[in-house]
């Protein structure tokens, strides 16, 4: 390996690319060695399970029925190893003016890519047989993918994982900037979502609940095995910068593993139903993924106390622990792909109403104000989130506290009492009678977009962060210096304008209430998912370019910003008062098919819908505008402190 030179200093003589720095043929051992492993667990696993026994009906035959869990465990794996390299490339491992270790990670990870992408197209392929029942070697197979290939859910689910897979590979194919790696890192994790929809989710019973779940588990099981796989691939290439490469992963395996094992327990509360299921094929093979995650969680948590805690100091010791770990990583995947494919032992619900059809959620009690108040059934994704945000706030006010700083007390006041609306607005009244009641539905989401920013913006979240975070001093990429990017860029100068974020604010309730976007969210899990993503990254943008004070573009001139309130609040209340006169009814044919029986009148209330966005929506602008009037007398002070202000 050439000699390493820290990046930004002069190097002694010209860069050179040793043999070290190519794509190692021995990393490959890895990945290869994974799958072969895999596959070993997979094949008999699937015969144990029924996974890939014959059906009594629509057999599509044994390339079909074996084919699918034996690629499977390939794509799984390409995918896991593909995004790992994107992890170590960009977030990782140092560079040096003399090495070229982000360049090797972009270059396996390219192949990988390709590999992920093939067999993806695969499973796509074999889909169509198992659905429809026949072989793929019949006549005429590949116009009917070619033909429902899009029509039909299952099918559509697969065919977006190729889609988000094609630009990986070409991303990785020329790219080897660490925020051009960074970002294909970010679109690789979103190529795996389509598959969460794609499992036993898309059919139990509590759907919301393990889609949210199968989605989590995927994401971290993926990064964490990739990233273990990706480092012992690089050894021969990391060198000095092993050690940091290591102990960085590390935390992210903790994180990792604590949302495999959260998630993992909300997908078997859906699945498995109940204790006496986990004598059913399905519940034994559940039971021994769960053994192996427990033994690499131990296993993981000794090398941190041991091997990390003191150091890396040789690349042969830790890529002995790194391959055990391995093989057990490669059998959990093996586990999961089938465990996707073998009956669960939960039956299907008898009785499928409309509402429960459409919405994923039987009908709550007939509505009254006090149960808009206590009803609560949990959306897990987003309670997660929530209670992640909060722990992680609280973990930067304590960390600052025990180093003697000081951070106002009602700013954690505010940040936790903004979550708590939130959790009630996406699983309490609001967030049930909101997917049935379209009254419901404006308040919830004018109550994401300005009640919870205006709680969330005042606790300066961001400035927290860059305090408590440490930063790196070798060039990589950590939170810290992701943020500090955020902030500082052109996009967050754009977006963080007044004029802008007034704009996106009312265009983002002029289209969703203007188009079949309203009906798209509220029948779909992924169209529910996003527009509450919006709305509250729409509403956060909004109240933190008139209010804000983490570091980020300078603040308008408050005469400014109260004129542009004011045009936002006239907005508002046309949009409000258009809803309430317009003679049709939004989002028709959802409403009068769920047929609600305490709702009588679809068109009364909409238009109460719209009395109770107009105020709803009135009032925090209000108080924004009374924050940026007050702002002016504490200006001189803020001025003094470095940040947007200064």
């Amino acid at each position: 390996m050439a000699n390493e030179v820290p990046s930004g200093s002069s190097p002694a003589a010209p860069r050179a690319a040793g043999a070290g720095d190519r794509a190692p043929l021995v990393g490959w051992a890895v990945p290869v060695t994974a799958t072969l492993c895999a596959l070993v667990v997979a094949v008999p696993v699937a015969s144990f399970s029924g996974a890939a026994a014959p059906l009594a009906l629509g057999d599509a035959g044994p390339l079909v029925r074996w084919g699918l869990p034996i690629v499977g465990t390939v794509h799984d794996l390409a995918a896991s190893f593909t995004i790992g390299l994107l992890l170590v490339a960009a977030f990782l491992a140092r560079e040096g003016t003399t090495t070229r270790r982000r360049e090797t990670a972009a270059q396996m990870a390219f192949l990988s890519a390709v590999v992920w992408l093939v067999s993806a197209t695969v499973v796509l392929y074999l889909t169509l047989g198992e659905l429809a029942g026949i072989s793929p070697s019949s006549s005429g197979y590949l116009s009917e993918l070619i033909g429902n290939a899009w029509s039909l859910e299952l099918l559509r689910l697969h065919l977006g994982v190729v889609l988000l897979v094609v630009p990986v590979v070409a991303l990785t194919a020329y790219v080897r900037s660490r925020a051009a790696l960074g970002w294909t890192f970010v679109l690789a994790l979103l190529a795996l979502v389509p598959l969460a929809f794609a499992g036993h989710s898309a059919g139990a019973i509590g759907h919301r609940t393990a889609v949210a779940a199968l989605t989590l588990h995927l994401v971290g099981l993926t990064v964490w095995v990739g990233g273990l796989m990706a480092i012992a691939a690089l050894l021969p290439v990391l060198g000095p910068a092993l050690a940091d490469t290591v102990r960085r992963f590390s935390t992210v395996a903790t994180w990792c593993y604590v949302l495999i094992a959260v998630s993992g327990v909300l997908f078997a509360t859906v699945t498995v139903g109940s204790l006496k299921n986990l004598a059913t094929p399905y519940g034994v093979l559940l039971l021994v993924k769960v053994a192996l995650l427990v033994v690499l969680g131990v296993a993981g948590y000794a090398q941190r106390s041991t091997v990390v805690a003191r150091g890396v100091d040789s690349a042969r010791r830790f890529g002995r622990v790194a391959a055990g770990e391995i093989v057990l990583m490669a059998a959990a995947v093996a586990l999961g792909v089938v465990l996707g494919r073998t009956p669960t032992p939960v039956p299907e619900p008898v009785e499928l109403t409309p509402v429960l059809d459409l919405t994923g959620w039987p009908l709550p009690e007939p509505f009254t104000w006090s149960r808009l108040v206590l009803t609560w059934r949990t959306d897990w994704l987003f309670a997660l989130l929530a209670v992640t945000a909060i722990g992680l706030y609280v973990a930067g006010f304590v960390r600052l506290r025990r180093r003697g700083d000081r951070w106002p007390v009602h700013k954690l006041y505010l940040w936790v009492l903004g979550w708590v609306v939130f959790m009630w607005l996406t699983s309490g009244g609001p967030g049930v009678y909101g997917r049935v009641m379209f009254s419901m539905h404006a308040a919830a989401h004018m109550g994401l977009m300005t009640v919870v920013p205006v709680l969330l913006v005042p606790a300066s979240a961001i400035t927290l962060a860059l305090r408590a975070l440490p930063s790196r001093q070798d060039r990589t990429l950590g939170p810290r210096e992701l943020l500090l990017a955020l902030t500082q860029s052109r996009w967050a100068a754009l977006f963080a304008s007044p004029v802008v974020a007034a704009l996106l604010l009312l265009g983002s309730l002029a289209i969703f209430y203007g188009t079949p976007l309203l009906a798209w969210a509220l029948t779909t899990h992924v169209g529910r998912v996003l527009m509450v993503a919006q709305f509250s990254i729409v509403g956060y943008l909004f109240v933190w370019a008139f209010v804000g004070t983490d570091p980020g573009p300078r603040m308008w001139s408050a005469p400014v910003r109260s004129m542009v309130l004011g045009a936002t609040l006239a907005g508002q209340a046309f949009l409000a008062l258009a809803v309430m006169r317009t003679d049709s009814l939004l989002a028709s044919e959802f409403y009068t098919t769920i047929e609600v029986p305490w709702v009588s009148d679809l068109q009364a209330d909409q238009q109460f819908g719209g009395m109770v966005a107009l105020g709803t929506g009135y009032l925090p602008v209000v108080a924004l505008l009374l924050m940026v009037v007050l702002g002016v007398y504490t200006r001189a002070g803020r001025q003094a402190e470095p940040g947007r202000h200064g």
